[in-house]
């Protein structure tokens, strides 16, 4: 199977639609597909449903999706850093389901492995918990969280082969590998395509069985708060 396209556009051709659940990797502006999030922008999909750790930030990464009002509802942890979100939200233009960080990374994985569900104890007793099912397990309490399984997930990469077994960097690893896997469909850009069989296969993170489309294209890396210590006097 041929998985390598000649450009964003190119490898969301046929899989677009609106209304659609979708799964993106990154963390803050770490890993986050721009490319990919671009080409949805210039095809507009709308009614979207995206599952998140967060929506960038204004006018950067989901934010762009934000801004040209294509999101229905962010599935998210960390909502900062991004005015357009909240003026969304507090307006009542914006849904959002919150979910504790590592909940929202192992719905991702659930979802990839095709396990429903799972019982954790994080968010008992707060408003996570309300409306989902409750059972004790040696005397605690758990909350019951179903898995995700987008249409489409949309990841970044650091290398691919041509097979699609991906290989992230640092940060971008935390939730491009679960978000790889829950969708039905995955789409990877990658900043390096390299020949069949130089990657270790101990160190591919993502199996090219979960992986259905390449693109290859670096994007600059861009800090979300830069943070400098002033200069002593001299």
């Amino acid at each position: 199977m041929h998985k390598v396209y000649p450009s964003a556009t190119a490898a969301l051709e046929g899989i677009l639609h609106d209304g659609m659940l979708i799964a993106s990797g990154g963390f803050g502006l770490c890993g986050i597909p721009d490319l990919l999030i671009t080409a949805i922008r210039d095809a507009g999909t709308k009614d979207l449903t995206v599952a998140s750790n967060n929506a960038g930030v204004d006018g950067a990464g989901l934010g762009i999706l934000l801004e040209s009002r294509q999101v229905k509802k962010m599935m998210s942890s960390y909502v900062g850093e991004n005015a357009e979100f909240m003026r969304q939200y507090l307006s009542g233009e914006l849904e959002l389901e919150f979910n504790p960080q590592g909940t929202l990374a192992e719905r991702m994985r659930a979802g990839g492995a095709g396990i429903p569900g799972f019982y954790t104890k994080t968010g008992v007793g707060t408003v996570i918990a309300e409306g989902k099912e409750h059972h004790d397990f040696d005397g605690q309490t758990y909350i019951l969280e179903r898995g995700i399984v987008a249409d489409l997930a949309i990841v970044k990469a650091w290398r691919a082969d041509p097979s699609g077994n991906l290989v992230f960097r640092k940060t971008a690893r935390n939730f491009n590998g679960p978000a790889a896997t829950c969708g039905r469909i995955c789409v990877a850009e990658v900043e390096e395509i390299v020949p069949l069989g130089s990657l270790d296969p101990d160190k591919i993170h993502v199996p090219g069985i979960y992986v259905h489309r390449l693109i290859g294209g670096a994007q600059e890396n861009r800090i979300e708060n830069r943070t400098v210590r002033k200069r002593e006097n001299a």
